[in-house]
């Protein structure tokens, strides 16, 4: 949920103003807590919804379009990506020896064989003509051999130009580390207005409880468009929470100290050892490729080849149909890796030694401490490669719900002006007893998340600015 009643006064609660279908007779509220603390969290999601909506709403459209973009990526690169099955695939050797030929500046780094029958090999290149961090994928045809097209690649989704282009625009607007401001910003807001915004709707008091889950039919109105709000922000409320959590592991300063605490608990994720021990180089030249091969990431030694690679690999257990063959580099061998993220996962991945495939490391999906499992699934949830086109479908029609939850909150502000929020001091309200522990989780969880601390001392200053200026102007009335 984004705002719940944006302009909304101390007065008690109606049918009309609340959307419920309570009697006219109904008592405003229930004496207790909660009717304490309701005020303070509607005035803390009338700030957070007027002032961090805005952040909110580009990247939900963004998201909208990241989500799309996978399918779009499909179509618009249909050339690259697809090519007729063939009887016969060629070595990898000879398909990369291709991708070399086709452009003898790069150098090669991985290389991606097609997953299903009727893909495309990808032959990744470091290259000095694609940005930084960014690779050259060479597409060869595996049946024929012919070179389908070279188009950057990022990350290890393989992520090629018009949806590297959306997820920049999602992650910081394209302004570098500074744009990455704003989406920190959103995903620390978010979990707290869509929670504040779940007790406000829950704690309505209504007589039925379809009300509660369900949309209100009828002539357009607030109270029609509050029902709408409140409902779809109740059922979208978990998946914008895992979305805000997700999104703030790889974030600037949140993704730190959430780091930090994992690697404390023991959830750091394992690294692969590919390094070769002295010695691991024997002087004669194995069959396969040699070592110093022109455009290649292998400098010294010898090399059995990237088939003997993939077939030791498959033997040390690496079954998925999913992988990526990383060459070797100075000192290191060959990694294999699985890269099927949809679930049931398959993530192994195992270093071999260039010169005979022994096996130099291996590495288990299932050996990772459990926060490390939780923290790759949630960011492959997050960036829609965890279960495929479901999860796409899923992150885009929770994108398209937050964007009708702001634009909701918008018109229910719109539709009740002139109005005003909350009376200010309703802090005082609250009793001591639950007043100090919130203070103090507030105080803590605003230093572990630091934009949300430091928005939320702007929203008080802001507020108390407010309240200066209203106090100076009923002085001078006087």
């Amino acid at each position: 949920m984004t705002i719940d009643d944006l302009a909304r006064p101390e007065t008690p609660e109606t049918p009309e103003s609340s959307g419920s279908e309570a009697p006219p007779s109904a008592t405003p509220s229930r004496p207790g807590t909660w009717s304490a603390l309701r005020p303070l969290v509607l005035r803390l999601h009338f700030y957070a919804g007027v002032l961090v909506a805005p952040f909110l709403l580009v990247a939900a459209v963004s998201g909208l379009l990241y989500a799309l973009s996978f399918q779009a990526e499909k179509i618009v690169y249909a050339h690259e990506l697809e090519v007729p099955v063939g009887e016969t695939t060629l070595p990898l050797s000879r398909q990369t020896d291709i991708a070399r030929e086709a452009n003898p500046d790069g150098t090669v780094t991985a290389v991606w064989p097609g997953a299903e029958p009727g893909a495309t090999t990808r032959v990744l290149m470091a290259d000095p003509d694609v940005p930084e961090g960014t690779s050259l994928a060479v597409f060869v045809d595996p049946y024929t051999g012919d070179v389908r097209g070279q188009l950057p690649s990022y990350g290890s989704s393989g992520a090629l130009p018009l949806r590297t282009w959306i997820d920049g625009l999602h992650a910081d607007l394209h302004l570098g580390e500074f744009g990455r401001n704003y989406s920190e910003l959103a995903a620390s807001w978010l979990w707290v207005i869509a929670l504040g915004g779940v007790l406000l709707w829950v704690g309505r008091r209504r007589r039925s409880r379809r009300a509660l889950v369900l949309p209100e039919r009828g002539p357009k109105s607030r109270r029609r468009t509050l029902s709408w709000h409140g409902s779809v922000g109740l059922w979208a409320a978990v998946g914008l929470v895992l979305l805000s959590a997700t999104g703030l592991t790889w974030s600037r300063y949140a993704g730190e100290n959430i780091g930090t605490v994992r690697d404390g608990l023991g959830g750091a994720t394992p690294t692969l050892s590919a390094g070769l021990s002295s010695g691991a180089n024997p002087g004669s030249e194995h069959e396969g490729h040699g070592g110093a091969h022109h455009g290649s990431a292998t400098t010294q030694g010898p090399d059995m080849g990237l088939d003997k690679a993939v077939a030791a690999a498959r033997a040390a257990g690496i079954d998925s149909p999913r992988i990526s063959v990383v060459l070797p580099a100075e000192g290191k061998g060959y990694v294999v890796k699985e890269t099927d993220t949809q679930f049931p996962v398959q993530l192994d991945s195992v270093a071999l030694n260039p010169a005979d495939g022994t096996v130099l490391d291996r590495l288990a999906f299932a050996d990772h401490p459990l926060l490390a499992k939780l923290t790759r699934i949630g960011i492959d949830a997050h960036t829609g490669v965890f279960l495929g086109l479901f999860n796409q479908l899923a992150l885009a029609a929770l994108a398209l719900a937050l964007i009708l939850l702001i634009l909701w909150g918008y018109r229910m502000w719109w539709l009740r002006r002139p109005g005003r929020p909350v009376a200010r001091g309703t802090w005082r309200k609250v009793p001591v007893t639950l007043l100090l522990p919130l203070a103090a989780a507030t105080a803590a969880v605003g230093w572990f998340v630091p934009l949300l601390g430091l928005s939320l001392l702007l929203f008080l200053a802001v507020d108390l600015a407010l309240a200066l200026v209203s106090r100076a102007r009923s002085r001078t009335t006087a």
